[in-house]
């Protein structure tokens, strides 16, 4: 299992937007997710920052990415959820949500 968090900035103007949408997040969409080995998946905010976490499963992250971008019912939830949001200053070149290392783990 592979541990992720990822972190993107929010646009406050869209807070409520964001969260309305989160409340009835489309099956079709989770059930990508799923599909994609992904599991115990969580968004928090906290100030203008938004902090993912998700557990993958597979055996090839990228390639279930890969799938997950490609999936229409997907495409269209980020075509909603995109323009609440913009990468953080720390995020790579073509990088949306800004991978985050992992400094302490407990288990």
């Amino acid at each position: 299992m592979r541990r992720v968090a990822q972190v993107i900035r929010f646009l406050p103007e869209k807070l409520d937007e964001y969260r309305a949408l989160h409340r009835r997040v489309p099956q079709q969409v989770l059930d990508r997710l799923r599909d994609c080995h992904i599991t115990n998946y969580s968004i928090h905010l906290l100030g203008d920052r938004l902090f993912a976490y998700f557990e993958y499963h597979g055996a090839d992250l990228a390639a279930d990415l890969a799938l997950m971008a490609a999936d229409e019912p997907t495409q269209a939830w980020w075509q909603l959820t995109d323009p609440c949001q913009e990468p953080v200053a720390e995020a790579a070149a073509g990088e949306r949500w800004a991978s985050m290392e992992q400094v302490f783990l407990m288990e």
